[in-house]
């Protein structure tokens, strides 16, 4: 399942806009938005991609940590949990305080 971040609707991985406010959810996912806010965040320096322990084979495959410019977009292409995809961002920091 994908969030809007806008509205807060919840879709199935294979809808592109939001059936609700009609945002691109490429763009306006709950993690797309997070993606781009760690992607533009000096402090982090690699984004680990964490799955759940129920996530399909698809999915734990990839999981690892990126550079940022090369992390994988949510939902994972062929993902065939029932629920949908169950991966998510997590940043890697390179320095906890400023």
């Amino acid at each position: 399942m994908q969030t809007c971040s806008r509205c807060q609707t919840q879709s199935p991985d294979t809808v592109a806009f939001c059936p609700t406010c009609g945002a691109d959810l490429r763009e306006f996912s709950v993690a797309m938005v997070a993606l781009k806010k760690m992607q533009a965040n000096p402090r982090v320096s690699m984004i680990r991609l964490a799955v759940a322990a129920e996530a399909c084979p698809t999915c734990r495959k990839m999981q690892g940590a990126y550079p940022k410019d090369r992390v994988p977009l949510l939902p994972i292409e062929g993902c065939s949990n029932a629920l949908g995809c169950r991966c998510f961002y997590e940043p890697v920091l390179t320095e906890i305080y400023p």
